[in-house]
């Protein structure tokens, strides 16, 4: 029997994204076997500058996020360029943009414009607000989101200013959101053959992560507030200091877990204190559990209490910089740290893809690189008779073509 074909293999995917949120988006649905046409403007993709460059000057960041891409340059304030983008998005299943609400519209490639001729086309918008609501067309970006969605608000010291994840975190919970939303309407296509607008806010997208702080707020009165490392909800669930320097995360928030822990520390007792005995009085005492397990954890180095927490059965594990991860057995052996050939041959390092499933596998073939790359055969692919076209995702389809832009 011969190898299995990607999920959304003969999905067809115009990708009219920049910097992070729509791009994740495509590298997403690329991963499951997407067809994903990337259009970048004359100028290229922010992204292509932002962070540490290859030597062929683009950023290993853009090479990595936009992987399995199939790379075309058009001007979208040319109007032959447009109407040349317009034929694109017809042939498309799924058209994908971030840009500023309306900006397409202004052009005719809007959703009401392309699925008046198109019917069946799955047009999916990722913007700060939304396409409708009192703030639908300010400019907005992902820091913008993560603090008017309230993640900021709750990160940090209780003492220090509001804080940020260490990375755009509402750009890619966008991405992921409009995801979810492409493979919905492509099920919902499949019964009733309709198209959808899919509309991704992502101050939304940050806001629906807020766990208990809505329902509580509304029913409690209760607004929750930074407490650093603290979990609020359980406990003891939080990072402690080692001999050697580390820190190691531990949760042992359930009852039979938290015995093993105190077991483990040489303080069984500790399980029948009042003050810990169940998981509302550990969050409520959780500074003076906390300070119990830490002067524990400060006795043994990382590894050690890390392999004895391990084999006692209670979750924990280090707090591991990119260094750490890029060596660790566990992420090698599941392929979650690889690489992608570049234009030249040369490996790209970038993330595993996700999920992992077993009957049709996700993948991975190559880098983005050069502007414009693929342009001539995205569109002899156009221009030929629906038969002959390459099949998406094939060898010939993703052939990389250098052509002058």
């Amino acid at each position: 029997m011969g190898a299995m074909q990607a999920p959304l293999h003969g999905v067809r995917v115009l990708e009219l994204g920049s910097t992070i949120a729509g791009p994740s988006a495509g590298r997403h649905l690329a991963d499951l076997g997407a067809e994903v046409i990337k259009v970048e403007q004359p100028e290229g993709d922010q992204l292509r500058t932002w962070g540490e460059l290859a030597p062929d000057g683009t950023s290993w960041w853009f090479k990595s996020h936009n992987r399995n891409k199939q790379l075309v340059t058009f001007d979208l304030r040319a109007p032959d360029d447009v109407a040349t983008v317009r034929r694109l998005a017809l042939s498309c299943d799924v058209v994908l943009e971030n840009f500023r609400p309306g900006w397409l519209e202004e052009r005719g490639l809007g959703p009401l414009a392309l699925r008046a001729q198109k019917p069946e086309l799955i047009y999916v918008s990722i913007s700060g607000y939304g396409q409708t609501g009192p703030y639908a067309n300010r400019p907005g970006y992902g820091n913008i989101a993560e603090a008017m969605g309230g993640l900021r608000y709750i990160t940090g010291e209780p003492d220090g200013p509001p804080m940020r994840v260490g990375i755009s975190i509402a750009d890619e919970l966008g991405g992921l959101y409009a995801v979810i939303g492409v493979l919905a309407a492509l099920h919902a296509r499949s019964r009733d053959g309709r198209g959808e607008r899919v509309d991704v806010s992502l101050i939304e997208s940050t806001f629906s992560l807020m766990q208990a702080t809505l329902p509580e707020y509304v029913h409690c009165g209760r607004v929750t507030e930074r407490t650093g490392n603290r979990y609020l909800r359980a406990a003891p669930n939080s990072v402690y200091p080692t001999r050697d320097g580390g820190w190691l995360a531990i949760g042992g928030n359930s009852q039979s877990i938290f015995r093993r822990l105190v077991t483990l520390m040489g303080t069984p007792e500790v399980a029948d204190d009042p003050r810990f005995a169940t998981n509302q009085t550990r969050a409520a005492n959780a500074p003076e559990l906390d300070a119990l397990i830490a002067a524990w954890t400060k006795t043994l180095d990382l590894a050690e209490a890390n392999g004895a927490l391990a084999a006692a059965g209670v979750p924990a594990g280090p707090v591991m910089s990119i260094e750490a991860i890029a060596a660790d057995p566990h992420f090698r052996a599941r392929g979650a740290v690889t690489s992608v050939p570049d234009d030249d041959g040369a490996a790209v390092a970038t993330y595993g893809a996700v999920p992992r499933l077993s009957e049709h596998p996700l993948r991975l073939e190559r880098a983005a690189g050069r502007l414009g790359r693929d342009q001539a055969a995205v569109l002899r692919a156009l221009d030929a008779p629906a038969p002959e076209r390459a099949a998406p995702g094939s060898a010939g389809a993703l052939a990389p073509t250098s052509i002058a832009t």
